[in-house]
């Protein structure tokens, strides 16, 4: 096998010698350069490239002309200016008796000589954002031990649940921000909170692969879902039927009977850590966007992927449905975009959040809000993608410059009251600026300066 393989080795060197050193002795004999046929090809390439451009500047140069003379009669032929001697700059070419080409001169244009001219591009226009109160911070609520990792909203508007690092499920007043309960059980950090709206439960996920059901009326664990194979970053309940969803670092998504503890299906595809899950009643019933930097929605009949978006470049850690349009947004480190259900049609980025993005929320105002690793939270307008207020929160006493991470970021029922959870182990809530008008925060609004987007 050894020599077979040293022999057709031999016989292809060989053979390429043999036909470099044939090539080598031909060198002296290519044909001489015909200059009249570089020229004629010359000519025909800038004909093909740059004849339209050309025409139009001929056209402007004659109309200046004639403001200029008042007089309906073209620059002569010999005028030296950009259109004047044009006649005899573009050649075109036309094949003689014996084939070959012979170079004629293009006749001037006009209007009616059937070139081609570009159309006039119209300017793109911005769209002008609708004015949003600026936000500010109104309390600080401190009690967990550890990062605070996810927060959720009870129906009612009364209360609302945190979860942290240090395994605790806290329950705080909404109006007054004093802790009403704590909920212990989980044994790692917890990173998904959820409320019934129609049965008094609160469902929890975590690090430690459990995702637990809470009896809210006796603050008990009443039921367990077993099934996760690694760490659980997100859950989410389905609005109009008694499905639970769970998604986390096993690159699957978990479609489980609330009632029965069964899991209905598992949803395979992603390739990496599923980081958001979200839920709603029309199609797609289900979003996941992961690490693998794909966002997926699914059939939930079927419990099949029905489409996949590929353009984020980075990890996808967060997803959103707004609460009255038929879209949702996607954060990742590269750009926020928007997206159009049923198909996942791309509408538009919003870019100018440069940090990892962990968290979205949108309110039906359309006020929409990112958080980051490095603690900062851009505003955005949903319609146009203006940026119009960034927040950056005072640094807590005792915490840390690198503890300024934003984890999530909910809305109250209202839309009036947002709550951020972060890495300097605090609840913060933020509301709007009461005193503030149009006249005092006007719309930094620059139609002629277009926005470079980057796709």
């Amino acid at each position: 096998m050894d020599v077979q393989r040293h022999s057709v080795h031999t016989l292809v060197f060989r053979s390429l010698k043999r036909t470099h050193d044939m090539f080598l002795s031909n060198q002296g004999n290519l044909p001489p350069v015909d200059l009249e046929l570089e020229k004629v090809k010359k000519s025909i390439k800038a004909k093909d490239c740059y004849g339209p451009v050309l025409e139009r500047a001929r056209h402007n140069n004659i109309v200046r002309a004639q403001h200029e003379n008042d007089s309906s009669d073209p620059p002569p032929p010999g005028d030296e200016s950009f259109g004047g001697n044009m006649s005899t700059a573009i050649v075109a070419y036309s094949s003689g008796p014996s084939g070959i080409a012979v170079a004629t001169p293009a006749a001037s244009s006009n209007h009616s000589s059937g070139t081609l001219t570009l159309p006039q591009k119209k300017t793109p226009s911005m769209a002008k954002p609708k004015w949003h109160a600026p936000w500010k911070l109104c309390r600080v609520i401190s009690g967990h031990l550890g990062w605070v990792r996810c927060c959720a909203v009870e129906p009612g508007n009364e209360y609302f649940a945190t979860g942290s690092a240090d395994r605790v499920i806290k329950i705080w007043d909404l109006g007054s921000g004093k802790l009403k309960v704590s909920l212990t059980g989980h044994i790692s950090s917890v990173r998904g909170l959820a409320f019934s709206h129609r049965h008094p439960y609160l469902f929890s996920c975590g690090e430690d692969r459990q995702v637990k059901c809470w009896d809210l009326e006796y603050n008990k664990v009443i039921r367990h879902y077993h099934g996760h194979l690694s760490a659980v970053y997100s859950l989410a309940l389905h609005p109009s039927i008694d499905v639970l969803v769970t998604a986390g670092r096993d690159s699957t998504g978990r479609v489980w009977d609330m009632r029965t503890k069964a899991n209905v299906h598992t949803l395979v595809g992603h390739t990496n850590t599923v980081a958001s899950v979200i839920c709603q009643a029309a199609e797609p019933q289900i979003v996941t966007g992961s690490h693998d930097c794909t966002i997926r929605l699914w059939d939930l009949a079927a419990g099949k992927s029905r489409a996949t978006l590929t353009n984020h470049k980075k990890s996808v850690r967060s997803v959103t449905f707004h609460p009255n349009l038929y879209m949702f947004a996607s954060a990742s480190p590269d750009n926020i975009k928007q997206w159009k259900c049923p198909e996942g049609k791309f509408i538009q980025n919003l870019s100018g959040h440069n940090a990892i993005v962990n968290c979205l929320a949108v309110n039906a105002d359309g006020v929409l809000v990112s958080g980051a690793d490095n603690g900062t939270m851009h505003l955005w307008d949903w319609r146009t993608g203006y940026n119009f207020q960034r927040l950056q929160a005072p640094v807590q006493p005792g915490s840390m410059d690198s503890e300024a991470g934003v984890f999530s970021i909910t809305f109250d029922v209202s839309g009036t009251r947002m709550i951020t959870t972060e890495a300097d182990k605090t609840i913060k809530v933020y509301k709007e600026d009461d005193t503030a008008t149009e006249e005092s925060h006007p719309v930094n609004w620059r139609p002629d300066i277009i926005k470079r987007r980057k796709y």
